[in-house]
C-alpha cells in the first residue's frame, strides 16, 4: 500500500468546500505567548488576548462543531464537548506506561487523548482518524499547544502498512463500527511490535456465552454498529486475531454524566438514544450502552 500517495490524496480533503472555512480560520488565528496545562481539562492560556481575538477564537472553534471529545479551555472559552473524555482516560491511565514508547491512537478524533498522553513522555505519538473536521479541530488546538503529535488522515486498515510498528496502540470506540471485527483486530495485531500492547474498548452485552448482538438496523440510533459481543466472544476474537494474552481491565455503563448534549455539538446525545421510560434499554429495545476495556498483548 502506497501511504505516501494516499496521504497526498487525503490532504486534499482539507480543501473541500465545507472544510476550507475551518482551514482559513486556523490560518488567521491570533498568536501570542501561550501556557498549556494538561489535565482533565486541557487548558490553553494565551497572554494578552484581546476581547476581539477571544471572540475570533470562539467563533472559529464553534464553526468546527460538533466537538465530541474534550473538554478544552482557551482562556475564558470553555469547549464543553459531548463526552467528558477524562472519565475514560482516568479509568485507563493506571494500566499503561507510555514513557519512551511509540504510541498510536486509532480513531483519535480531535486528539484529546493524545494531548493527555504527552504527560507520560512517549517517544512518538501518532493519531489516526480519516475525518477532515476532527483534523481541523486538532489543528486549531495544536496551533497553540505546539506538540509534535503526528495526525494522519488514515484509518485502522492502514495501521499494518505503516512505516513502523507500535509499542502501544489505543483503539477506543472503533471496533463496533467495523463489519469484520476479527479482520480489524488482525490489522492492529500486525501494527504492533512483538510484545506490544493494544488497549481497546467496545460496546458489550452481558452474558457468559460466546455470542454477540447483531442489530438489524440501528443501535442507540447509530446506523453503523455491526456486532456487540459478550466478553467471552470478544476475547475469542482477540485470540483468533493472533494475540497471545488478553486481560479485561474494566467494564462501565455509559451514563448522562459522561455523555450528554452541549452547545458545542448541536445534535442529539445519549439522552435521546435511550428508551425514555427505561434507561436500561436503547430506543430500539436493546440493552443500553455498556463498555468493556481490555489489554491484548502481541
Amino acid at each position: 500500500m502506497d501511504l505516501v500517495k494516499l496521504r497526498q490524496e487525503r490532504q486534499k480533503w482539507l480543501t473541500w468546500k465545507n472544510i476550507l472555512p475551518y482551514q482559513e480560520a486556523i490560518k488567521n488565528l491570533p498568536s501570542h505567548n501561550v501556557e498549556v496545562k494538561i489535565g482533565d481539562t486541557i487548558e490553553i492560556e494565551i497572554a494578552n488576548l484581546s476581547e476581539k481575538e477571544s471572540k475570533q477564537i470562539r467563533d472559529s472553534a464553534m464553526l468546527m462543531s460538533p466537538w465530541r471529545k474534550g473538554p478544552f479551555s482557551i482562556n475564558n472559552i470553555f469547549i464543553d464537548a459531548e463526552w467528558k473524555s477524562y472519565i475514560k482516560y482516568n479509568l485507563l491511565e493506571p494500566y499503561f506506561n507510555l514513557e519512551d514508547k511509540i504510541v498510536g491512537d486509532i480513531g483519535c478524533n480531535n486528539g484529546y487523548y493524545l494531548f493527555r498522553m504527552l504527560e507520560q513522555k512517549p517517544k512518538k505519538l501518532i493519531g489516526f482518524d480519516p475525518s477532515a473536521i476532527y483534523c481541523s479541530q486538532f489543528m486549531l488546538l495544536n496551533h497553540y499547544i505546539k506538540s509534535d503529535i503526528v495526525y494522519e488522515l488514515l484509518g485502522v486498515e492502514h495501521v499494518e502498512f505503516y512505516e513502523h510498528k507500535f509499542d502501544t496502540l489505543f483503539c477506543l470506540g472503533v471496533l463496533y463500527h467495523r463489519s469484520d471485527p476479527v479482520a480489524m483486530l488482525k490489522s492492529l495485531f500486525k501494527g504492533l511490535n512483538k510484545g506490544g500492547e493494544l488497549i481497546l474498548d467496545t460496546f458489550m452485552i452481558d452474558g457468559e456465552d460466546e455470542m454477540c448482538l447483531t442489530p438489524k438496523d440501528r443501535y442507540s440510533k447509530i446506523p453503523n454498529i455491526y456486532f456487540i459481543p459478550t466478553i467471552p466472544a470478544l476475547l475469542n476474537w482477540c485470540y483468533r486475531a493472533g494475540f497471545e494474552s488478553v486481560e479485561v481491565l474494566e467494564t462501565m455503563v455509559t451514563d448522562s454524566n459522561e455523555q450528554r448534549k452541549t452547545e458545542w455539538i448541536n445534535t442529539q446525545s445519549l439522552e435521546d438514544y435511550l428508551d425514555p421510560n427505561d434507561n436500561s434499554k436503547t430506543v430500539e429495545g436493546y440493552p443500553a450502552p455498556k463498555r468493556v476495556y481490555i489489554r491484548a498483548i502481541r
